[in-house]
């Protein structure tokens, strides 16, 4: 089940990240080839560049009787150098690799150049105005709202609200992260932002570092993501104060302070998001690190096709079988995508814990919070923390004489 709702919501996030199958609507007519003797004419060239669908077996067939089989280099027989190459676009030319495997077999691989375009235009112009968006709108947030303040003077008494390994967990998985979205951030943007003002060559040694940052303190990341669903995930089910928290706005909107146990809902909104988002991100990272060993979007599409969404929104099947590079281009895209996601919500929570929010930032540093403000913000789980208090106590407590 669970990967069931991964493979959806791929589709959702990466749909169209590389050109989808079109639909039948979407096809163009063959147009008339006689006069260039069978060969693809401009009207088929102009169709491709507008992003429909055309019938291309006029050329993947179109291949000669030696080209499948054509030995390298040597005399051609009766094949062309035309239909050579049309065999090796289309993997139908019987290849032999020396070396790399199933990757050395694939010597013409033109889905690049559809994720090049993708990943230097419609994937840094959205994700950066994402990352951009975000931080406008809370800084416009923060100038209508204000800081949350608390409300009742501090009582000098505090209550632990995280132990230390809590907080370890937070850190490790926080600090983590910031140095993976960095990394990835200059990893994508330093062709267009870094290399024309500091030079190509300090732009290639920044690469090389943010690369090596990058694929290690992965490690920390994953690592961290277990250890926080762990710890958290009973305090971060559902429950039905989370309905009365939505109703009077979490207390960020307006003056009210709805009860909440250990997490409120918003808080269990960036846990969930975390969590899943951040699994993805980790899965599809472990397909980049190790790309032939675990492929990740084949076996996706083909859930996929199974269960029938492409039919639900009127598009064909989606490939499943997927050259190596292919995969690698698939995952690169996913993964982006899904951390630009990630890195809005979490830039939103860092807003809640500093600025946002009066006293929300100890919780994280010290673990101690002022009763006043466990009050206002997480009432019933104040009230849980001094029961269990006071039954402790009573059990300790020796009997009068």
């Amino acid at each position: 089940m669970f990967r069931h709702l991964t493979a959806l919501m791929m589709l959702v996030l990466l749909g169209m990240s590389l050109p989808a199958p079109a639909t039948a609507q979407g096809t163009a007519p063959a147009p008339d080839r006689s006069a260039t003797g069978g060969a693809q004419t401009l009207e088929d060239i102009l169709a491709r560049q507008r992003g429909e669908k055309i019938d291309d077996s006029f050329r993947r067939d179109a291949t000669g009787g030696e080209a499948q089989s054509a030995p390298g280099l040597g005399p051609l027989g009766g094949a062309s150098d035309s239909e050579i190459w049309r065999a090796l676009r289309y993997n139908e030319a019987d290849t032999r690799a020396s070396a790399g495997g199933e990757l050395g077999q694939v010597l013409v691989q033109d889905g690049g150049m559809r994720w090049l375009l993708f990943r230097e235009g419609p994937l840094l112009k959205y994700g950066g105005w994402l990352l951009l968006g975000t931080i406008a709108l809370l800084a416009l947030f923060y100038l209508l709202r204000g800081r949350v303040r608390v409300d009742a003077a501090a009582t000098g008494r505090t209550i632990t609200r995280f132990q230390f390994f809590e907080r370890f967990s937070h850190w490790l998985l926080a600090g983590s992260f910031i140095l993976l979205g960095l990394t990835g951030l200059l990893t994508l943007m330093g062709r267009k932002f870094i290399a024309p003002y500091m030079g190509k060559e300090f732009n290639a040694n920044l690469l090389v570092a943010s690369k090596f940052i990058h694929n290690n303190v992965a490690w920390a990341f994953m690592l961290g993501l277990i250890f926080v669903f762990v710890l958290w995930v009973w305090h971060n089910i559902p429950n039905r104060s989370d309905l009365t928290w939505f109703a009077q706005g979490g207390g960020i909107v307006g003056k009210k302070h709805p009860p909440a146990k250990k997490f409120n809902a918003g808080q269990k909104i960036v846990f969930w998001s975390v969590i899943l988002l951040g699994a993805s991100i980790s899965a599809s990272g472990l397909s980049l690190l190790f790309p032939f060993e675990m492929p990740l979007f084949a076996k996706s599409f083909g859930i996929l096709n199974d269960i029938g969404v492409m039919g639900w929104i009127g598009q064909e099947p989606l490939p499943t079988h997927l050259a190596p590079q292919e995969e690698m281009q698939y995952a690169q895209l996913w993964h982006a995508i899904v951390a630009f996601v990630l890195m809005a919500v979490i830039i939103a929570h860092i807003y809640i814990g500093t600025l946002g929010m009066e006293g929300a930032l100890d919780a994280m540093t010290s673990g101690e919070v002022d009763e006043a403000w466990a009050k206002q913000h997480h009432s019933i789980w104040l009230d849980e923390v001094k029961a269990k208090e006071a039954e402790g106590a009573s059990r300790t407590a020796t009997p009068a004489e």
